[in-house]
């Protein structure tokens, strides 16, 4: 039997429905009547990172190749019928699916055939099928799209800042692993990991905009095929708290150079809590968007531009971040005030008025978020893989003081923990 939960915001105006299904599946629909389009995501929590577990039904740790989640995430849509995207042409939905460092997501948006379209992808997520010759064949084209990214100047510089901050985490290697990796790749290896991370106890599924739960729910009582609870322990090396190296050039034909500039943070197994997430946010927003202090700055002396400049917190299990990014003539020299403006808010204290203007400005950009029926879904799937929740993140930006957020910033922007990853043209 259904357990169904109406969670409202009084804060928003809002609600939608979280749903413990039966089959151990955990379903979140957020209706959006006065939308003509649904977005639903089908997702497990299982990323790139995830090369080394043991479930409760293992009596010793597995380790796989690099890039083995990203390899079962293009050959799930194959089946002995044909492919899932012949079958949805035929109901117009538009389809598509990602694999990122912690989690495997399947996915569809359309205006017409919602529920046609989520049969679709509730079947073929649940229906894998690898055999010698479709592995062998995934091989070469998977093995074409990494030396594809070996060239993307955007994929190298991050992946040269993480291999800069990170000794043993697996977060430092490509999500579609190497030429070499994908080789070890096998059928059996396949099956292993679907019939593990693929288990509805360790997925979710999300449907935001013009769907009724009623339906929903009745089409996953016809589909969903029931899995009984599976614990999966992720493995990881432990990780030293000092970076790897302060500073990793390479050189590519890009017309300009880039940057990325990156502060290690200690990550143990917690994830960061839905407050600490909310103060960061209002921090990098008072710190380094472009009505601050230091964005002028950078642009006055022209070493930035306005379309290109931005940060975010790269956060994960067993991995956490502030990275800055963009073009720049002086990459060297952007990270020097970077960290000078961070040590001067420690030192100095934060501005009461602009950090109400900043949780102001963060505060309205995530409200005005609820008007787009694929970020519902996607931000729904992300906060229940981390245990947190939709509307209490919405609370913990509103209630977020600026005491707290001084002491985020005391222990993040650490200058000895920073790394800088630069890209420039050929010569």
């Amino acid at each position: 039997m259904n357990v169904i939960k109406e969670i409202k915001s009084d804060r928003i105006g809002d609600r939608y429905y979280e749903v413990d299904h039966p089959s151990g599946l955990k379903i979140f629909v957020y209706p959006k009547e006065n939308n003509n389009s649904t977005y639903a995501v089908f997702g497990t929590r299982y990323g790139s990172i995830d090369t080394c577990f043991q479930s409760t039904e293992d009596r010793e740790p597995n380790k796989v190749p690099a890039g083995i989640a990203h390899y079962l995430e293009h050959k799930l849509f194959e089946s002995e019928d044909g492919d899932a995207f012949a079958r949805y042409a035929k109901t117009g939905a538009s389809a598509n699916a990602y694999t990122s460092f912690d989690k495997t997501c399947y996915l569809f948006s359309c205006t017409e055939n919602v529920y046609e379209s989520l049969e679709i992808l509730l079947d073929f997520v649940q229906s894998p099928y690898f055999t010698e010759q479709t592995v062998k064949k995934e091989q070469g084209i998977i093995g074409q799209e990494i030396r594809m990214y070996d060239d993307d100047p955007q994929w190298r510089v991050m992946f040269n800042l993480l291999r800069a901050m990170y000794h043993t985490h697996p977060v430092k290697i490509d999500i579609a692993g190497t030429v070499e990796s994908i080789a070890e790749i096998t059928p059996e290896l396949l099956y292993k990991c679907y019939h593990t991370f693929y288990n509805l106890n360790n997925m979710v599924l999300c449907v935001a905009g013009n769907a009724d739960v009623n339906k929903v729910l009745a089409l996953c009582d016809k589909m969903l095929k029931p899995s009984k609870p599976l614990a999966i322990d992720r493995i990881f090396e432990d990780e030293p708290d000092e970076i790897v190296q302060s500073r990793i050039e390479q050189k590519l034909p890009v017309s300009t150079t880039i940057f990325e500039l990156g502060f290690k943070e200690k990550a143990g197994k917690r994830r960061a809590s839905a407050e600490e997430i909310a103060q960061t946010e209002i921090l990098l927003e008072l710190m380094a968007s472009d009505s601050s202090p230091l964005f002028r700055r950078l642009l006055d002396a022209e070493l930035i531009n306005q379309s290109t400049f931005a940060y975010e917190y790269f956060e994960g299990p067993g991995y956490a971040s502030v990275i800055f990014s963009g073009e720049s003539k002086d990459p060297d020299a952007v990270a020097e005030e970077i960290k000078k403006e961070a040590e001067k808010l420690r030192t100095q204290g934060l501005d009461p008025d602009a950090f109400e203007r900043s949780k102001k400005a963060v505060y309205g950009r995530l409200v005005s978020s609820f008007n787009s029926v694929d970020n519902l879904a996607n931000t729904m799937a992300s906060l229940a893989f981390t245990g947190h929740e939709l509307f209490h993140y919405v609370d913990s930006v509103s209630q977020a003081d600026i005491g707290s957020v001084q002491a985020r910033l005391n222990a993040q922007l650490l200058a000895d923990s920073s790394a800088l990853s630069v890209i420039k043209p050929m010569d």
